[in-house]
């Protein structure tokens, strides 16, 4: 299966430990992991490009088996040169 790119819009949210995240779609998270899941890595990591703005860059997601969803860390130098806050949605691109 060659490379998929799904656009969607979702809420930063940060994690207690002070990372920042996206949750994927369940929908979108259900058919990747129908379609990738043989190409996960430990903790259900499956390398990504993601795309938000302007900012392309070389990441992976990670399946939260608890929300049954993908999340996507969002860096703080991503974070920086986009200007994302927690709690804003964002648009942005996720291609595996």
């Amino acid at each position: 299966m060659g490379k998929v790119k799904y656009d969607f819009t979702a809420r930063v949210w940060q994690h207690s430990a002070g990372w920042y995240f996206v949750s994927l779609p369940k929908k979108f998270s259900e058919e990747i992991r129908e379609n990738f899941k043989s190409l996960e890595e430990g903790w259900g990591r499956l390398k990504a490009v993601a795309k938000l703005g302007s900012t392309e860059w070389k990441t992976a997601i990670w399946f939260d088996a608890k929300q049954g969803t993908y999340l996507l860390p969002i860096k703080s130098e991503i974070r920086k040169k986009e200007k994302i806050e927690a709690e804003e949605e964002i648009d942005l691109s996720v291609l595996i």
